[in-house]
């Protein structure tokens, strides 16, 4: 059995309605992340133009003004290799075909913890996992953050981070397990 795939996944609770430069910033770094680390990205309710249609559109779009990430050509890569992936907000779930949604998150539920050894396991198991980060002053608003079966405070002691710090964090982390 082969190893699962990972996808960081942003989930947009920062403005609904307004492609700001924060958004930019958390993609162009996260893309940077998932090529480092030879994982996926999926962005969630994130407001792009109705004009971009294609991934490899929308990731040019966000690349052409950000110097992150080798100039946002590490983004651009990720989706011509085809992983990176848009979607709307989750109504009732995340996609499947991300694999087993994950919260990262400060205040874990006890009852939904996980270590980063254990996501390194279901992985190495062969299970794809998605990690779903907030991206914004109050995380993932508590109707998708029930969605998860699994949550996972990477710093072990309920230590809040800012996102890029958590992504990078996660990721990082992530891959020194897999990489033993």
């Amino acid at each position: 059995m082969g190893r699962g795939r990972i996808t960081i996944g942003l989930y947009n609770s920062y403005d609904p309605s307004k492609f700001r430069e924060p958004h930019r910033r958390a993609i162009a770094r996260a893309g940077g992340l998932a090529m480092s680390f030879d994982m996926n990205l999926a962005l969630f309710g994130f407001p792009f133009p109705e004009d971009i249609s294609t991934p490899v559109d929308l990731a040019n779009w966000v690349a052409g003004t950000t110097s992150i990430g080798s100039h946002g050509d590490y983004f651009v890569d990720l989706a011509e290799m085809g992983r990176f992936h848009s979607f709307p907000y989750p109504a009732k779930g995340f996609p499947p075909q991300l694999g087993e949604a994950i919260l990262t998150t400060s205040k874990p539920k006890e009852n939904l913890r996980v270590t980063a050894n254990q996501v390194a396991d279901m992985v190495r198991s062969g299970r794809s996992v998605l990690l779903v980060f907030g991206l914004g002053p109050h995380g993932v608003p508590k109707s998708a953050a029930s969605i998860p079966r699994y949550n996972l405070d990477i710093t072990g002691g309920g230590y809040s981070l800012e996102t890029c710090t958590a992504v990078g964090s996660v990721t990082g982390a992530l891959h020194a397990l897999l990489d033993q």
